[in-house]
């Protein structure tokens, strides 16, 4: 375990600054707005404001407030952060982010979560926080071998909490965490008490003979809406999970390519549809130049292919270990879908936030993650 601290050479933040002065802008059609993709307004705007108005060395410094280490886990890098609480009785907790996160997303709910004495809480609610960088995301990449899909993963999270001295602890995720922490259960059901997901992505749309018998009507028709919804969103999951060496060469060499690939999922959302609350733009941005300095988004995007030859979308049988799934405004999670592969104990929706919970309903998410954990 070897202390980590982001210190990023003032040289790499000018090559920053002047490539994104030289970006070739490709134009667009008369009143696209967002029907074709990424509109170049917003994103002209988003790139003005990555030169002249956010702050690296803010977030590099807010970021650095964590103590992080590295580690080796299955010949690959492992950075993460661990805050122990200062409640000796505190629960450890593995947290895992999606794409296209970082770590950067937890830093508004590490402090409620490991002191909520702090936090107008009870102290009786507070965990040990482990908040690892996803292999080939960040500065847990590049990946350098094949095969680092959600069941590796899940594997190298075991054994990090075993080096951590953890016997007993929960596991949250959203995204892709939201398949790597069941996989965490049943990987190592007698470790973890109890798998805490949102944002879940593999629970919106039947993926195998028969999924839709299983259901009600109501959710019947949902799953049917999802798959509508899913096939005019899916365009860079498909790329991602098909030719993510391709599509590596671009994101490795434009800020505001790579930007507006992220955007794709963060914002191309219409909130006069979905509600959800925005995310903000140094929160974007947070994650967008940590990719681009680590020169990772490549790296990041072949989880999706090497997910997807592991079967992601297949509906493994549930660990048995408690679940609690919730639903923020614009998820798509159907119950009756994850309960194909999830012991699921507890089930919330919410009319707020959004899919990137822990931006967009911090003090929501910890209250449930904190209720769920109570109960057991």
């Amino acid at each position: 375990m070897d202390p980590f601290h982001i210190t990023i050479p003032q040289q790499d933040l000018d090559e920053l600054d002047h490539r994104l002065a030289q970006t070739r802008w490709p134009g667009e059609l008369p009143n696209a707005n967002w029907d074709y993709g990424v509109n170049e307004t917003y994103l002209k705007d988003l790139v003005d404001y990555w030169r002249n108005g956010f702050d690296w060395r803010a977030q590099e410094a807010a970021l650095n407030e964590h103590p992080q280490y590295t580690t080796t886990i299955d010949n690959q890098r492992i950075h993460f952060v661990h805050v122990r609480s200062p409640e000796p009785n505190a629960t450890p907790l593995i947290i895992t982010h999606g794409w296209p996160s970082t770590i950067a997303d937890f830093r508004g709910i590490l402090g409620p979560l490991t002191d909520p004495r702090a936090h107008g809480g009870d102290p009786a609610d507070a965990f040990h926080v482990v908040a690892p960088s996803v292999p080939g995301f960040a500065f847990s990449g590049p990946t350098r071998e094949r095969g680092w899909n959600t069941r590796r993963v899940a594997k190298a999270w075991a054994e990090l909490m075993r080096r951590l001295g953890y016997d007993r602890y929960g596991a949250h995720g959203g995204d892709f965490g939201s398949i790597v922490s069941p996989e965490l259960g049943r990987q190592a059901a007698e470790a973890v008490t109890g798998v805490h997901l949102n944002a879940v992505a593999n629970a919106g749309v039947a993926t195998a003979p028969g999924d839709l018998e299983r259901l009600s009507e109501e959710d019947r028709k949902k799953a049917q809406e999802n798959e509508l919804w899913w096939y005019s969103h899916s365009g860079y999951a498909t790329q991602m999970a098909t030719r993510p060496q391709t599509l590596a060469y671009a994101l490795n060499d434009s800020p505001a390519g790579q930007l507006a690939w992220n955007l794709e999922w963060f914002v191309d959302w219409d909130p006069a549809t979905t509600g959800q609350t925005p995310v903000s733009r140094d929160a974007l941005l947070t994650n967008v130049t940590i990719f681009w300095l680590t020169g990772t988004a490549g790296s990041a995007a072949r989880l999706y292919l090497e997910a997807g030859q592991d079967g992601w979308g297949e509906r493994p049988a549930p660990s048995g270990v408690p679940t609690a799934i919730v639903n923020f405004r614009g998820d798509h999670a159907i119950r009756g879908l994850a309960e194909l592969s999830n012991t699921v104990t507890r089930w919330t929706e919410y009319d707020t936030g959004g899919h990137f919970a822990s931006l967009q309903a911090p003090d929501v998410l910890v209250q449930d993650i904190r209720e769920f954990f109570r109960d057991l």
